[in-house]
């Protein structure tokens, strides 16, 4: 993968499939330490233990379209390579953890990507679920919550035009002013 936020997107698959209800996002960087942390929690089915201590090997999966399974390697592999951990935690019946820290400054660490549009993707073609997004730099942050925001349009519909909208327009505005003019 060629950016973080397609990692992000690919686990956050894995929650989708996993049947959960609430999937958790949250991009923390510190530049002072020199740290980018990514965790993607949800509450879904969770794995037993047995499948928990093989999802990081490449040659394990539970698919049965194909003998492969890169997503969760290539994100771990993507934070080690630059001195940086992983670590994935899950309980059946509770849901999954994944954590992944990157050296900010490191030659090897991919660009974080669009993740505006990770985020957008993420919401909109999955209305049914809920999605909690924090975006945290140097001590400023902003989030989306689609709870919050599925409460304020009294059923309307989140893929709605006029609010796929707005939520592009709040994604851009915040992380722009946020970040100013550096990229990560």
């Amino acid at each position: 993968m060629t950016e973080l936020s397609l990692n992000i997107l690919d686990v956050a698959q894995n929650s989708i499939k996993a049947e959960a209800k609430l999937v958790e996002l949250f991009v923390l960087i510190d530049t002072a330490k020199d740290i980018l942390t990514i965790e993607i929690n949800d509450d879904g089915c969770g794995m037993p233990a047995d499948i928990l201590e093989k999802v990081a090997d490449p040659f394990f999966t539970t698919r049965d379209t194909r003998n492969v399974g890169l997503g969760v390697p290539f994100f771990k592999e993507a934070a080690e390579s630059t001195g940086g951990s992983f670590s994935i935690t899950s309980e059946t019946g509770k849901g999954t953890r994944v954590k992944a820290t990157f050296t900010l400054s490191h030659i090897d660490r991919m660009p974080l990507g669009d993740i505006n549009s990770t985020v957008e993707t993420l919401v909109f073609y999955n209305t049914h679920l809920d999605f909690h997004y924090k975006y945290h730099l140097d001590g400023e942050e902003f989030s989306l919550d689609t709870r919050e925001i599925k409460e304020l349009l009294e059923g309307q519909p989140i893929d709605a035009p006029e609010v796929k909208e707005f939520i592009s327009g709040y994604l851009a505005e915040n992380s722009n002013e946020i970040n100013k003019t550096q990229t990560f």
